[in-house]
């Protein structure tokens, strides 16, 4: 089944996939570096998977740090309450 279509069964198209990977590739900051080269789908997965991992590490190191912040201010201070303000919206 290499004729680009999508069967009835709602499997995904050899086309479909080919979209999906160049549109991966374009949102990993690696990718556009390199420029518009193809990468082998194993490599840019194995890409994806350490961005998505390094993306966690640094939410959760700027939520460490966050916390820290916000337990050496005072709560009714003007910069407690922009931080407050933020994390709402």
């Amino acid at each position: 089944m290499s004729s680009g279509r999508s069967s009835s069964r709602g499997n995904i198209s050899e086309d479909e996939i080919n979209e999906l990977i160049s549109k991966l590739q374009a949102l990993l900051p690696s990718s556009r570096r390199r420029g518009s080269g193809q990468a082998s789908t194993t490599k840019l997965l194995k890409e994806t998977c350490s961005y998505i991992k390094s993306l966690h590490r640094e939410v959760d190191d700027l939520s460490d740090r966050l916390s820290d912040l916000m337990s050496t201010m005072d709560h009714n201070s003007p910069g407690a309450e922009i931080i407050r303000s933020i994390l709402r919206s």
